[in-house]
């Protein structure tokens, strides 16, 4: 059915579709708009579920922990710092094993305070245990939730679909939404590995000591890793009852030729491809590798897309302070033993517009060799030194954020 919707609403009715049993959530920007549509699916009773408004995140995802735990099909959604909150049990699903599903409409981490859209939050849980996928546009994002509730359920473990907040949440867009039948399809009756029964007590979340630790940690690994096998499977399924598919792990853009791959996740993509495209309607030899699965992390088929490449520009809307880009680091694991180049480009942090003009430029100097190891896409120069200078003469130089704001209104005002 081909209708002109909202991000959130869109992703709002795909979740609806897959007929989950409880909803749990709590509200926080950009995110609140799905659990608004959600409740409204309720309250009309276009959707049979227990819709379950918390009073936090992490009451929300302890409330969804302990739906899934007694085998009812559990969905929640968070942003930022909601994610935070609700870390110690972000943990606690994953090693429970519940196939819980989590939209996290991305959004930077504060301080300072920022709502606006990159990939923080979801970097920062990167290591939890959760499947991520991350969707390129809105139709993705429906279709990808489709697929994260048969993948969640098959696996017994977490999935997490990141949705750019604002980007795409907030985006009007024609989208085809699956008819109920189709979901049907996609999407089994839910049949839990593992539930919670008074007739038949058992108990989970037990203490484990270092006697068998590693072993519990080890299954996990191997679980997860099951989804780079199971995830091209519910692909080419999708793609027979929808006749497209969004399970894949990666996905080239004329690669087949490229010296230049340039490598992004989430809605960036668009912008990089039209940028793609005019360069090689110019005779430049450029493409694009999207990395829809980020965790696990697809190391085998990353290298086969990108083993040919003469070069490498990783475009990522987050990095670990201190080091650089993460996608850049994975991405140099997947290919070692080769000596390909790999430029990370910081882009789009707190949401901050990447410019078609600004990645023109990167990709030019990819394409002749003078492009920086590290750049960050459209940094004021003039800022950076002038807090860098005060740092310098004083001790009690005061808060950066501030610092910077005051800077960037007196430059306002003098001009």
């Amino acid at each position: 059915m081909q209708l002109q919707l909202e991000g959130s609403q869109a992703v709002a009715r795909a979740v609806a579709l897959c007929r989950p049993d409880v909803v749990c959530a709590y509200p926080i920007s950009p995110q609140t708009h799905i659990i608004e549509a959600l409740g409204a699916l309720v309250k009309s009773g276009a959707l049979d579920a227990e819709f379950v408004n918390a009073d936090s995140e992490f009451s929300a995802l302890s409330v969804t922990i302990g739906a899934s735990a007694v085998g009812a099909r559990a969905y929640t959604a968070t942003a930022s710092q909601g994610l935070l909150f609700m870390m110690e049990a972000i943990y606690n699903a994953a090693g429970l094993g519940l196939p819980i599903v989590l939209t996290l409409a991305n959004r930077a981490i504060g301080a300072p305070i920022n709502i606006w859209n990159d990939h923080s939050d979801a970097m920062s849980v990167r290591d939890s245990g959760w499947v991520q996928l991350f969707a390129e546009n809105n139709q993705e994002a429906i279709d990808l939730h489709l697929l994260a509730f048969a993948l969640a359920e098959e696996l017994s473990v977490p999935v997490m679909v990141n949705v750019d907040g604002f980007i795409l949440t907030h985006a009007i867009e024609r989208v085809d939404l699956p008819e109920p039948n189709q979901v049907d399809a996609l999407v089994p009756p839910f049949l839990p590995r593992q539930s919670l029964d008074p007739d038949d007590p058992v108990s989970i979340g037990a203490m484990v000591g270092p006697e068998a630790f590693t072993e519990v940690r080890y299954l996990a690994q191997v679980r997860l890793r099951q989804a780079l096998e199971v995830i091209p499977r519910l692909g080419a399924h999708h793609a027979e009852v929808l006749g497209r598919s969004a399970g894949h792990l990666v996905n080239g853009y004329h690669l087949e030729d490229a010296e230049v791959v340039v490598v992004a996740m989430g809605s960036v993509l668009g912008t990089i491809k039209d940028v793609v495209d005019e360069l090689r309607r110019g005779g430049a030899r450029v493409g694009v590798l999207s990395i829809t699965c980020f965790r696990p992390f697809p190391v085998e088929a990353v290298r086969e897309a990108l083993g040919r490449a003469e070069r490498l520009v990783v475009v990522e809307k987050a990095f670990s302070i201190g080091y650089g880009g993460i996608l850049s680091t994975d991405i140099a694991l997947a290919l070692r033993g080769l000596s390909t180049p790999i430029h990370e480009v910081i882009a789009g942090l707190g949401g901050r517009p990447v410019w078609a003009d600004s990645l023109r430029s990167v990709l030019l100097g990819a394409l002749d060799g003078t492009l920086d190891d590290t750049t960050f896409l459209d940094l004021d120069h003039d800022l950076v030194n002038a807090e860098l200078a005060r740092m310098a003469a004083t001790r009690r130089s005061g808060p950066p954020a501030e610092n910077v704001l005051r800077d960037l209104a007196d430059a306002r005002r003098g001009s």
